[in-house]
């Protein structure tokens, strides 16, 4: 693994599975990588993609929070979600967007993460959203302040078309320089990475020059 490492995690307090996926940051940290935070706006890069969320399809949003309860229950995590979802991460996402100092955004993006599937907090709201900060040891009012600035505004749609841009369809995904490991279930092949594992890049690009078979036709 190359020194000084840098692993940048790309979340969106909406999806239960950045809260699962966090789980793993002490992990890959004592891997020996720096883990940040990049908050994005995950309703954008549906809208980029042409994709629906899982929660937006009835049978896929009733396995996912069964499979959801069933992984935090193997992490001994309390699992009681918002009080509905989807809900809207906007304001939050602004929020931590406009802390500048990297581990004080690391510590507000955590709590909200832990507020909304461990606490049952309603994220969404703005008074819940200034406690949050107020209990990082951050100036709530200040924060919430400066969300509503359009120089914050406009970093919260510039990183989330930056990660677009770099690959990035869903949350969480880790990046380790141009390699991209989405959802917490693959922090094991983002840890072989690091320790030197890599797949035949020759093989994969020519089974992607592979052209389709069939074609898809919704009736």
């Amino acid at each position: 693994m190359l020194p000084k490492s840098v692993v940048t995690v790309y979340v969106d307090p909406v999806s239960p599975y950045v809260w699962l996926g966090v789980q793993a940051i002490s992990a890959i940290e004592e891997a020996g990588a720096t883990v940040e935070l990049q908050p994005v706006l995950f309703a954008a890069m549906l809208d980029a993609h042409g994709t629906t969320g899982p929660a937006e399809v009835d049978v896929k949003r009733r396995y996912m929070f069964r499979d959801v309860m069933r992984q935090a229950a193997l992490l001994g995590l309390p699992f009681r979600g918002p009080p509905g979802h989807p809900f809207n991460t906007l304001l939050a996402l602004r929020m931590s967007l406009a802390i500048e100092a990297r581990d004080e955004r690391r510590r507000f993006t955590l709590a909200l993460i832990s507020a909304a599937w461990e606490r049952g907090l309603d994220i969404s709201d703005a008074a819940v959203l200034v406690n949050i900060a107020n209990n990082c040891r951050l100036d709530g009012a200040a924060l919430l302040a400066a969300a509503g600035e359009a120089p914050v505004k406009q970093r919260l749609r510039s990183d989330t078309e930056q990660a677009i841009a770099d690959g990035v369809f869903g949350v969480p995904t880790f990046r380790l320089g141009d390699e991209l490991f989405w959802g917490g279930d693959r922090v094991a092949t983002l840890l072989a990475y690091m320790q030197g594992s890599r797949i035949d890049a020759t093989a994969l690009a020519e089974f992607l020059s592979r052209p389709p078979l069939a074609q898809r036709t919704i009736r």
